[in-house]
């Protein structure tokens, strides 16, 4: 979405929170960058650059602004005009993916050449894709100084420095002041542990959100009480658990709160990155609010659930296990079989806590092993196997490498592997927010369509937002709100009622 002057100039006198991280505000008499909700006095117009990221700002020569702390702001929207491409660097780049390589490398994973790669960065984010990497390495390492009380070295190693004098460097540059001095000026009180605050531009239907992740968690790995989720994680085969809650309280507005427990520091700003793609948190819901409230069918469903989010996943392969799992069966007759399979290959987890007590079986085990013993159907295991197989070789590759479109032609090349399915595992799996599944029974049935082919046909009134509509429409179902499209002959369907497996 596209803004002229006058928006942004609106937003940021009205510190609108819609707009916080779409773009950030340059103030030439000051050389400090802020994002629009900044507390400070508003800076007059003339005085003024906007910039499309923080990197931009960056490169422009200014430093973040300590008040309002740019590194806190939400991410790049997953839809915002900008190139599959890119989103798939920025992922890529916000794990890490130029610590140690260059661009040239990033640039070949995506399948496109570095110099294509600079300019597509320099056209949507006003900066080449290293100037992007050094800025979020900057501002994750002042975050980290802020929001935790890691030591020093442990800090410059999370936020992927090479050496602690590189990064006593880089903030003496950015802010004429170490590392060290920079805490001592941190306020408010830090309890025990790892606690980050996650920001999202509101709102946020957290209650919608939770409950689709409860239905579908998978016994010993996931678990939901009390409104927190908490879960099993393992990174470069170390095991941790992660807690996220929501506070509606007016002091925690438009913020998740996130518990780590991992010992390695250097996983740290991975495991937020895939939480926040976990709880979607970078959308913005008044745009797709916006587009999908034009529709008949929608307008009313998009009114009862405002800030309604598609859940994405924390392990990808995982998602996939779950998604073929959940074919043409109830929702607690996938978790049955989850919690079989997790039980029999999973790896039980030394440090517990409630309901989470197992890692999820990685590709390899999962590969070797006749999945029929857990009870499914011949064919159901073969797929399984398959799946497995073809991502523990490199064949199917779910680290973002490919495009959302490459990775849904090659699931659908596995036997056992519908529309249905990748339809799904393209909306949750890797964020595609034009994902559908259009062989869905649900939507099939709020669309008058005979066939998923009519669906989709119908569906192209929803574009870009393809997967928050199909969410709205299941959510609908879940709620009540499309009883007369979910009967047939009086009768509830049971296939029906399963939409969103």
């Amino acid at each position: 979405m596209l803004f002229d002057r006058e928006t942004f100039r609106k937003a940021r006198l009205a510190r609108d929170p819609r707009f916080d991280g779409r773009f950030f505000i340059g103030v030439r008499t000051t050389k400090i960058f802020c994002r629009p909700i900044c507390p400070a006095v508003s800076p007059r117009e003339e005085h003024v650059e906007y910039y499309p990221s923080a990197a931009a700002a960056a490169a422009a020569g200014l430093r973040p602004c300590l008040r309002c702390r740019p590194e806190c702001a939400p991410g790049t929207p997953a839809w915002n005009g900008s190139s599959s491409t890119v989103s798939r660097a920025l992922r890529e780049i916000a794990e890490g993916a130029l610590d140690a390589n260059g661009v040239a490398q990033l640039a070949d994973r995506l399948g496109v050449g570095d110099r294509h790669l600079r300019r597509l960065f320099l056209e949507h984010l006003g900066a080449p894709p290293i100037a992007v990497a050094q800025t979020h390495r900057l501002l994750s390492a002042k975050r980290l100084l802020d929001e935790t009380d890691l030591p020093l070295n442990s800090v410059a190693l999370a936020a992927g420095y090479g050496s602690v004098r590189r990064f006593n460097h880089a903030f003496r540059e950015t802010w004429n002041r170490t590392p060290r001095e920079l805490r001592k000026t941190r306020r408010g009180v830090r309890g025990p542990g790892l606690n980050f605050r996650l920001r999202y531009r509101p709102p946020l239907d957290w209650d919608a959100l939770v409950g689709f992740l409860a239905a579908r968690a998978i016994p010993g790995v996931e678990h939901v009480e009390n409104g927190t989720y908490r879960r099993s994680i393992s990174l470069g085969g170390v095991p941790g658990i992660i807690e996220v809650s929501h506070d509606a309280s007016e002091a925690r507005a438009s913020e998740l709160s996130l518990e780590i427990d991992h010992p390695r520091p250097q996983s740290l700003l991975g495991i937020v990155s895939r939480v926040r793609r976990l709880f979607d948190l970078d959308a913005d819901p008044v745009a797709i609010a916006s587009a999908l409230s034009s529709d008949v069918l929608l307008r009313p469903l998009v009114r009862a659930r405002p800030g309604l989010r598609v859940p994405g996943a924390w392990d990808t392969f995982e998602l996939g296990i779950r998604s073929i799992l959940g074919q043409q069966i109830s929702l607690r007759g996938a978790s049955t079989l989850a919690r079989r399979l997790v039980e029999r290959y999973g790896r039980r987890l030394e440090s517990q806590r409630p309901g989470v007590t197992h890692l999820f079986p990685g590709a390899e085990v999962l590969s070797g092993v006749d999945l029929a013993s857990i009870g499914l159907p011949r064919k159901r295991a073969d797929t399984l196997s398959a799946f497995s197989a073809a991502v523990a070789s490199g064949q199917l590759p779910l680290d973002g490498s490919a495009t959302p479109e490459e990775t849904r032609e090659r699931l659908r090349s596995i036997a056992g592997i519908g529309e249905w399915t990748a339809g799904y595992f393209a909306m949750r799996a890797l964020s595609d927010p034009d994902a559908f599944p259009g062989a869905d029974l649900v939507l099939l049935r709020a669309a008058g369509a005979s066939t998923p082919r009519d669906l989709l046909g119908f569906a192209e009134r929803w574009r870009p937002w393809r997967a928050y509509a199909a969410l709205h429409l299941w959510q609908g179902a879940n709620d009540g709100n499309l009883h007369h499209l979910l009967h047939l002959d009086g009768k509830p369907s049971r296939k029906a009622a399963a939409g969103g497996r």
